[in-house]
């Protein structure tokens, strides 16, 4: 069987299937990937997460963890690697205002239960009226989760307040 080559849109769980001794690789680079060591999580959350969204959940350039995993396994690093857009909104919108929140979901107990809260926050999402946001509570970037708002035009703001506490608000402006 070949190998799996690895690039930004390669997804954890293949990587670790093909390349488990990478698990500790990852760890190293990125100690919020120290999550991997839950099984549940393992299962779930890295079947849908790329390397590309994992650099931004870890803090790393994406040539610089793809490079690390590729020298890990003999593969060839490269200089110039395309990374998926990862324009996450960082500084506050003009379209936030705190009263706008009409919803609110903390992710956190979900994920640690090893369930997949993407379903239920695109539920919410939907159910957003015009100019009202929902504000999600997560552990960390949740990268696939921004990336599938972004792919139904829904407004974002990511804003950071601890190493482990991300609040991420979704604004309906249609």
């Amino acid at each position: 069987m070949d190998k799996l080559i690895i690039t930004p849109k390669t997804k954890i769980f293949d990587l670790l299937e093909a390349y488990p001794q990478l698990e500790d690789v990852l760890i190293a680079v990125a100690p919020p990937f120290k999550k991997l060591k839950n099984p549940v999580l393992r299962k779930t959350i890295t079947k849908i997460t790329t390397l590309s969204q994992a650099s931004v959940i870890g803090g790393i350039k994406v040539e610089e963890l793809i490079n690390k995993l590729r020298a890990e396994v003999g593969q060839t690093a490269t200089d110039s690697i395309e990374a998926e857009d990862s324009n996450y909104t960082t500084e506050k919108p003009d379209w936030f205002v705190e009263s706008n929140i009409s919803e609110s979901i903390d992710i956190r107990e979900m994920l640690n239960a090893g369930e997949q809260p993407v379903h239920e926050v695109l539920a919410l999402l939907k159910k957003l009226e015009p100019g009202k946001i929902l504000k999600v509570i997560a552990p960390f970037i949740p990268a696939p989760l921004i990336d599938k708002s972004l792919s139904l035009n829904y407004e974002h703001w990511l804003d950071k307040k601890g190493e482990e506490e991300f609040f991420v608000y979704f604004r309906n402006h249609s």
